[in-house]
C-alpha cells in the first residue's frame, strides 16, 4: 500500500526523524557535528544518496530477487557514496579533507540502508524518493543544529569554515560569540547534546498528544437570570 505524501514528509522530518527517533548513524552524527558546516557538508552528502539509493532501489524492486537484494542494495549505495566522494574530493576538497573517513562511512549507514529495504523496495519511484529526500532533510537538521550548538558554546563561533563549501567570500559569515566550553567539542559533549535534542523533541510530542486528547472545553454561555 502506497504511503500518503503528508506521513511520508512528516516522517522524514519529524516522527521518525533518523537521528532523533530511530538513533540510526550515530557515529557520523555525533563524530563530525563539532561545526555547523562539517553537519551541513555531511549532511547534504548523505541525502544525497539517500535519494540515489531509493530512487533506483524502487525502479530495481520488481528485477532484483529476494535472496539477493540486500547485496545489491548494498552495492547501489556504494556506488552513490563513491560517485559522492568523488565529486566532494574534486569540487570539495577541504570541507572532504576535513571530513575524512566519514564520507565513505556514508555506506555503512544503516538509515539508508534501512530505508532501501524498509519502503523503497514496496513503494513506486517518485514516493520512494520523496522518502530519501525527507529522511535525509530530518538528519541533515540534526546534523546542522548539533554541530552549531556544539560550535557556538565550545569554540565561540558561528559558521567557521563557511568558505570550504560556499567559496572563498563566505569566511565574511563567520561569527564571533561568546563561547569556549571545551566540554562542548569533546565526545561527551556530542551526546549530552544529542540527548537534549531527543528530549526536546520528546516534551513537544508530549505536549501535542496531550492536547490532542484533552481539547480545550467549549465555554457554554450561562443562561441570563
Amino acid at each position: 500500500m502506497n504511503a500518503s505524501t503528508r506521513d511520508v514528509i512528516l516522517d522524514g522530518l519529524w516522527r521518525n526523524n533518523p537521528g532523533l527517533v530511530q538513533l540510526l548513524g550515530l557515529c557520523p552524527l555525533l563524530a563530525v557535528t563539532g561545526t555547523f558546516i562539517n553537519g551541513l557538508g555531511l549532511g547534504i552528502a548523505t541525502t544525497l544518496v539517500l535519494i540515489g539509493s531509493n530512487l533506483i532501489v524502487s525502479m530495481i524492486r520488481n528485477i532484483v530477487r529476494p535472496e539477493i537484494r540486500i547485496p545489491v542494495f548494498v552495492l547501489v549505495i556504494a556506488s552513490l557514496v563513491t560517485a559522492v566522494e568523488l565529486g566532494m574530493q574534486a569540487w570539495f576538497h577541504d570541507l572532504y579533507r576535513m571530513l575524512g573517513i566519514f564520507i565513505p562511512l556514508i555506506v555503512t549507514n544503516c538509515a539508508i540502508i534501512g530505508r532501501a529495504e524498509a519502503f523503497a523496495s514496496r513503494q513506486p519511484p517518485w514516493q520512494a524518493a520523496l522518502d530519501g529526500l525527507m529522511m535525509g532533510l530530518g538528519f541533515t537538521g540534526v546534523l546542522v543544529i548539533l554541530g552549531a550548538a556544539r560550535e557556538v558554546i565550545g569554540h565561540g563561533t558561528l559558521f567557521a569554515g563557511a568558505e570550504m563549501m560556499f567559496g572563498p567570500a563566505a569566511a565574511q559569515l563567520e561569527l564571533d560569540l561568546p563561547g569556549g566550553l571545551l566540554l562542548a567539542v569533546l565526545p561527551p559533549g556530542a551526546f549530552i547534546g544529542l540527548g537534549l535534542l531527543i528530549a526536546a523533541k520528546n516534551v513537544i510530542d508530549a505536549r501535542s498528544a496531550r492536547r490532542v486528547q484533552h481539547p480545550a472545553a467549549q465555554l457554554t454561555p450561562e443562561p441570563s437570570a
